[in-house]
């Protein structure tokens, strides 16, 4: 029988564990991350696995623990949605470690409050700045010139700032994105006459990718893969909602502007996709867009160089599967991504980080800015000509192919991989109890 003093313990032990999932959700941990490090830190309380019952959705985390005479149940709502990679790394550190080193409650408490209090590692204008231009090395993947990268660069710090605003003043984070890409395009419109540049329409494909929603989209690839259905087809919705709140934007600001659409329409259509520059070209441009992300989702300083080097395989990689070897884009596109991964596989190993830290930021240098502009265009300015419905369907095909292969290309060998390592893991961590035993550190609940 349970005395009092045991059911506040446990609902004390109830509440950390909510706490740790709570931050993981919040900081764009894919749900099987979440049941893993759950679990985990649910060993070292000395709550038993098969006495624990989680349930993770996208808005609430419930627990119930629970055995032949006594039940447990506590929730923990989800709200303030963000990335945070370095979260991610510290908390999976931190669950392995109060394992380890014998923490107590207060220690593990303690900790916890720490990473989540801790200001993030780099100051809010220095990541609009890197966001600004890792929207540049977009434009320049796409085709554009070095005076385009800079129009492209400054129209996405101004509308990255917008959106830090907005969501500062409380407004709705889908109107926020809605007005950060209304403000870039108008920008980038403007930029298009001042005769800067030789390409003056490429800024108009990349001044508002700073939005592009790569960490829900991927997550919700593996959530689905890995049969968390319910949380996978939630961030499937609010993917969509995030790129439907970018196109409004985009397309607001066009017709607001009163855009010549048959002469927008003209020019990106005939934006080539054939790379015209040296391979070193497209690496330094994916180098400076996989960092811009990275610091955007607050990657650790130690990493930007591994994140760099990933953008720059995967964007060589799919372009020599595309140009080179002649399988297309959509192909090119799941072969850079997969390469990547795989290699991170390996990688998470000498960094001691999870996998989507490192695999993530590396493949959005990928998107296929020019398709999704040219579907983008095509429904926007449709006239009743034959074949407009045509090829703005194409375009949007295959710019979401694209996107789809560079989602699986991420998340099947980290899946493969995990279930590859899940039995030494297990192993691992029925040791480190073992020891905790022996040292008499272990108490059941």
């Amino acid at each position: 029988m349970m005395t009092d003093k045991d059911v506040l313990l446990l609902r004390r032990k109830l509440d950390l564990l909510l706490r740790t999932g709570k931050l993981l959700m919040e900081s764009a941990a894919d749900t099987n991350r979440i049941d893993r490090n759950m679990k985990r830190v649910a060993a070292f309380m000395g709550i038993p696995e098969e006495k624990l019952h989680i349930d993770i959705r996208w808005s609430m985390i419930m627990v119930n623990v629970s055995d032949e005479r006594n039940s447990f149940s506590k929730f923990q709502k989800c709200e303030r949605h963000g990335i945070n990679m370095t979260t991610l790394s510290q908390i999976s550190h931190l669950s392995w470690r109060a394992i380890e080193q014998d923490y107590s409650l207060d220690q593990y408490e303690e900790e916890l409050e720490r990473i989540a209090s801790q200001p993030r590692n780099y100051r809010p204008y220095l990541v609009a700045v890197c966001a600004g231009f890792a929207c540049g090395g977009f434009c320049k993947l796409f085709g554009g010139d070095w005076m385009a990268f800079l129009l492209a660069s400054i129209c996405a710090f101004v509308g990255f700032r917008v959106r830090a605003r907005c969501l500062e003043a409380e407004l709705n984070t889908y109107m926020s994105i809605a007005v950060a890409a209304f403000v870039s395009t108008c920008l980038a419109y403007a930029a298009s006459f001042s005769g800067l540049s030789e390409t003056p329409y490429h800024p108009l494909l990349a001044c508002a990718l700073f939005i592009v929603p790569g960490v829900p989209l991927i997550n919700f690839v593996d959530d689905m893969l890995d049969n968390f259905l319910l949380v996978g087809i939630t961030r499937a919705a609010n993917t969509a909602m995030m790129v439907a709140a970018m196109t409004f934007g985009i397309a607001f600001a066009m017709r607001i502007l009163e855009m010549n659409d048959v002469e927008i329409d003209h020019k990106f259509s005939e934006l080539s996709m054939v790379p015209h520059d040296p391979y070193y070209i497209y690496a330094i441009a994916a180098a400076i867009s996989a960092m811009g992300f990275s610091m955007i989702f607050n990657i650790q300083r130690r990493l930007l160089w591994v994140v760099a080097v990933g953008g720059i395989i995967a964007v060589c990689t799919r372009n020599f599967v595309n140009f080179e070897l002649g399988f297309g884009p959509v192909i090119g596109s799941f072969m850079g991504s997969f390469v990547v991964s795989l290699i991170a596989v390996k990688a998470v190993h000498w960094f001691h980080v999870p996998n989507h830290v490192l695999t993530i930021p590396s493949v959005i240098p990928m998107i296929p800015g020019v398709l999704m502009y040219r579907s983008l265009l095509g429904f926007i300015n449709l006239h009743g000509v034959i074949g407009e419905v045509t090829n703005a369907f194409f375009n949007g095909t295959n710019s979401a192919l694209i996107i789809l292969c560079i989602s699986l290309g991420v998340a099947v060998p980290n899946i493969f991989a995990r279930r590859y390592i899940a039995k030494d893991r297990k192993r691992l961590l029925q040791e480190e109890l073992e020891k905790r035993r022996l040292r008499g550190k272990f108490i059941e609940w």
